[in-house]
């Protein structure tokens, strides 16, 4: 199978680097039919392009979370099973951006809480935020969602800890 030439740019050496992600985001929003083969790259063999993909994809859907429903399967399935970490964060920042029904919801708490024990803080930090967001359309986790969050405030990195501090504080102030 060739790559589609959108993916052609994600090539790289260096997955540290999003190499020309910003240029391919804005090919993207100027194309939106490029989309489809822009996710396509989540699940590519090469690490660089899945991980400059997901990267691309995740800014997308900042501004077009819509564009996401069509790939609402693979977001919870085989995308959000993938190791690698610069794919699960970006999978945990998307995920709350679609609306779930009440199972669905319940499988992406499940994915995001798995995500809280991932070897990586980043993936933990985005996690932590995506089950926040979560509770937006999901009230029923917020009770949970809180104690996790209290414990990786006094127990997690000091990234994870910053995190925790402000997603707290917007989460008790938004009960008020």
């Amino acid at each position: 199978m060739t790559t589609p030439s959108i993916l052609r740019k994600l090539e790289g050496s260096d997955r540290r680097s999003i190499g020309r992600s910003n240029e391919v985001v804005a090919e993207v929003l100027a194309s939106p039919e490029l989309f489809g083969a822009l996710f396509a790259g989540l699940s590519v063999d090469d690490p660089v392009i899945r991980a400059r993909a997901a990267d691309a994809v995740e800014k997308i859907s900042v501004i077009h979370p819509e564009y996401l429903r069509p790939y609402r399967a693979k977001l919870v399935g085989e995308y959000a099973r993938c190791e690698q970490k610069d794919v699960r964060w970006h999978v945990a920042q998307m995920l709350p951006r679609l609306r779930w029904n009440a199972r669905e919801q319940q499988q992406v708490y499940d994915i995001l809480t798995d995500y809280l024990r991932d070897s990586s803080s980043i993936v933990k930090t985005f996690a932590m935020q995506a089950l926040a967001d979560l509770t937006t359309q999901a009230p029923k986790f917020r009770p949970a969602v809180l104690r996790r969050l209290l414990d990786f405030t006094a127990h997690g990195t000091p990234a994870m800890r910053a995190r925790g501090r402000k997603l707290l504080a917007n989460l008790l102030s938004a009960s008020t």
